[in-house]
């Protein structure tokens, strides 16, 4: 059994929590998990033990109530025996048409990870997953200066995910292990202060930011171009969505945290600067979670001949990345049960725009496949 805790019951979380139970009640079969039932800990494993969120219309309601506003499908009844719990705020949802409460509010920032921690003992928690909205954001890289902002109670400096991250280090030591998944941008496992606190206290952190939908697409087409030297000129990559994270994303420092996760891969993939524009754009409501993407990428091959590629898509955004999470909710087990404290780069290349730790960077996703396969105990499939 691995025991799940959800940080921002948003699309992403609700429509994770609907699509684990749905499976588990017969109901679906395992499309869109990329390790399908292969690994052995199964699908049918995964328990949600608990829900966090600082939306007023969300706090003390069961989770059925909330997520059935995110999916038209049947609403599994398991879902009602768990209740949203008032999480860590520090304004993350500023800017936003959302009321919103922190448990900071009404005490110090220490005492509200306190809280959580104790509640996340209480639930036996294996893996906490973070899909808060999206976030602007300064890493820290020195494990000192985290703490200190901790115990200072520096609110402006510290962002819901930093927070939420140190509560699951100091929860993991007193339970022995545990892992964090941290879907967003915001840098954690490519933070070397977070890295250095997790492998001090047996926490195992997977991230940054779930790879879904263009930027994947747009890695695996650079390699393509790579493997064959053309020489590529200039890169376009944007989407647009009417989701609450894409809304979020119209202010400009969260833009800029997504637009650096997008970008990693360029020079990583293929070792030379290319002028390249690659970011989010905007927020059209009626667009809802099936975001448009659209890619074009201009190239030399041979005898100086210009090529360009034009690829144009409609993607359901919570579902792409939610399969996501039923693996790496999975693999974290296993890295638990290996004590590999700290990150995981095999399972971070697959599956994250940003792959930690910072050092390693992006690799053809085709490679990073086979190698997150090998890592998993699986046999490869091509190489």
């Amino acid at each position: 059994m691995v025991r799940v805790v959800i940080l921002g019951q948003g699309y992403v979380g609700s429509v994770f929590a609907i699509g684990v139970e749905r499976i588990k009640n017969g109901e679906l079969g395992y499309y869109g998990i990329p390790l399908a039932n292969e690994l052995p800990i199964k699908v049918e494993n995964i328990k949600i033990v608990g829900s966090y969120d600082v939306d007023t219309d969300k706090i003390g309601k069961n989770l059925y109530e909330v997520v059935k506003r995110y999916d038209g499908n049947k609403i599994p009844e398991s879902l009602k025996n768990i209740v949203v719990r008032k999480g860590i705020h520090l304004k993350s949802l500023r800017n936003l048409p959302i009321r919103a409460e922190g448990l900071e509010d009404d005490r110090s920032l220490t005492e509200a990870i306190d809280k959580i921690v104790e509640e996340w003992k209480k639930m036996k928690a294996d893996v906490i997953i973070n899909v808060c909205t999206t976030e602007a954001f300064r890493p820290f890289n020195n494990k000192e200066e985290l703490i200190k902002a901790i115990e200072n109670d520096d609110r402006e400096r510290l962002t819901a995910t930093q927070a939420y991250t140190y509560a699951a280090s100091l929860y993991a030591k007193d339970v022995g292990g545990a892992v964090f998944i941290n879907a967003i941008p915001t840098l954690i496992a490519n933070d070397n202060a977070f890295l250095e606190l997790a492998k001090e206290s047996n926490l195992i952190i997977f991230g940054d930011d779930g790879a879904t939908g263009a930027t994947p697409l747009t890695a695996d087409v650079l390699a393509h171009l790579a493997q064959r030297n053309r020489y590529v000129r200039s890169i376009v990559q944007f989407n647009i969505g009417g989701n609450t994270d894409f809304l979020a994303l119209t202010h400009k420092e969260r833009n800029r945290s997504k637009e650096y996760t997008k970008s990693s891969i360029v020079k990583d993939i293929l070792g030379y600067e290319v002028p390249h524009y690659i970011k989010p754009t905007g927020y059209l409501e009626p667009l809802g979670d099936r975001k448009f993407i659209s890619m074009h990428i201009e190239y030399v091959s041979f005898n100086g001949a210009l090529d360009e590629l034009v690829i144009n898509g409609r993607i359901n955004d919570s579902p792409a990345l939610a399969g996501l999470l039923v693996d790496l909710v999975r693999l974290g087990k296993i890295a638990i049960e290996r004590e590999e404290w700290g990150t995981v780069y095999e399972v971070n290349a697959f599956y994250m725009k940003n792959p930690g730790p910072a050092e390693k960077g992006n690799i053809p996703r085709i490679i990073a496949y086979e190698k997150m396969r090998q890592w998993a105990g699986l046999k490869t499939k091509w190489l």
